[in-house]
């Protein structure tokens, strides 16, 4: 028996009870399939037409300007659906300007935003990836994408859809750009509240504190220890410690532990060799983990520490060891170069950029949590 094709979305706005209709894509609206100009008359002059060749040239929904050309092949209008039809395909964007050339890695669609969503819906669930299936060059063609099926319901229906998708969509860049903005700043904030390389001093300092900070080697301060190897079989996703090796985040759950709460880790080979971390609950180390532990709590804050390492991260590459697989050696994690003002000011620095990390972490929860109701809207809002 055949299955009976699905005629509405799971979740609908109160009082629209209709049938979706199925339509072909290339019928329900015009497309016009981008054609490349002669590479001879690209430039670099903004005051030429505006070049999308593909995925490349579309960022956050919008068109990037790279590339221009003095050759007018096929163009597309403001506000046309642009879509990548070679790899990637199915990413999609609006054009803001007046007219752009269009190559042939990008489809001009026009359409409303309730189509503009359904096609990001359809992108989503691997719509496009029976077109491509076998290919050498991830592509479809005019034909394939004119003839793919969408649905459709009445303009009013059609209009909430897309005003609520356009509201969230903006949301969700809004919280983008927060949590941008506060990641540069806490980056400027590091750069002034720590002295600069081979200087003692930081550029800004606390009021009443102006000791010169001493400089010191992490086996002064902390006792560095390497974890021991876990087969992942043995890991298990209800198991309650955190397995940390030689990336940037724990890598499964195991049933013991071999580090308590509240400890520095630092990668030990791999590509992410030297990445630092901090762990505030009992944990298992791998053998490509060095966890670091306070000698003595009185004399180094460990929130100022981490902060510290953290913003040094990049000169661990400096140790990374000539061969196939990046490391760094306990003698040069023992060996690097920290410095330290007074545990007081330690302390202060310390907490107030460990509350910043956790207004950032504050902002990218609620985006994440934006995204996934996006998600979860898109693939019950349409067919």
């Amino acid at each position: 028996m055949a299955k009976e094709e699905k005629k509405a979305p799971k979740l609908r706005f109160n009082g629209y009870t209709n049938d979706w209709e199925r339509k072909k894509l290339g019928i329900y609206v015009p497309i016009t399939m981008g054609q490349s100009p002669n590479s001879k008359n690209y430039t670099s002059n903004p005051r030429d037409n505006i070049l999308v060749q593909g995925n490349a040239d579309l960022y956050n929904n919008r068109v990037l300007k790279r590339t221009f050309t003095t050759e007018v092949t096929k163009t597309a209008d403001k506000d046309d659906i642009l879509m990548s039809v070679r790899a990637p395909v199915g990413d999609i964007a609006r054009n803001q300007y007046e007219s752009i050339v269009i190559g042939r890695g990008i489809a001009a669609i026009k359409g409303n935003n309730f189509l503009y969503y359904q096609l990001e819906k359809m992108n989503n669930s691997g719509f496009w990836k029976k077109y491509i299936a076998g290919s050498t060059f991830e592509s479809i063609n005019g034909k394939d994408l004119k003839s793919s099926d969408i649905y459709i319901s009445n303009y009013k229906e059609e209009k909430s859809i897309g005003n609520i998708f356009q509201t969230l969509t903006k949301t969700i860049q809004l919280h983008e750009r927060k949590c941008e903005e506060l990641i540069l700043i806490k980056k400027a904030l590091l750069q002034k509240l720590f002295p600069k390389r081979d200087e003692v001093r930081s550029e800004v300092r606390y009021k009443n504190f102006s000791d010169a900070w001493k400089q010191r080697k992490l086996r002064d301060v902390v006792k560095t220890t390497i974890g021991e190897f876990v087969i992942k079989t043995k890991q298990k996703e209800d198991s309650p410690y955190p397995v940390y090796n030689g990336g940037t985040s724990y890598t499964g759950f195991y049933d013991d532990y071999n580090n308590d709460s509240n400890k520095i880790i630092i990668s030990a080979r791999g590509a992410n060799a030297g990445f630092v971390n901090i762990v505030r609950q009992r944990y298992w180390a791998g053998n490509s983990c060095y966890s670091l532990s306070i000698l003595n709590n009185q004399e180094m804050d460990l929130d100022y520490l981490y902060q510290m390492l953290k913003q040094r991260q990049h000169l661990f590459t400096d140790f990374q060891q000539a061969a196939n697989i990046p490391s760094v050696s306990k003698k040069d994690v023992e060996t690097f170069k920290v410095y330290t003002p007074s545990f007081e000011e330690q302390k202060k620095i310390g907490l107030f950029l460990t509350r910043f990390d956790s207004l950032i972490d504050l902002h990218q929860r609620k985006l994440e949590k934006l995204k996934q109701l996006k998600k979860f809207l898109l693939q019950n809002m349409f067919i």
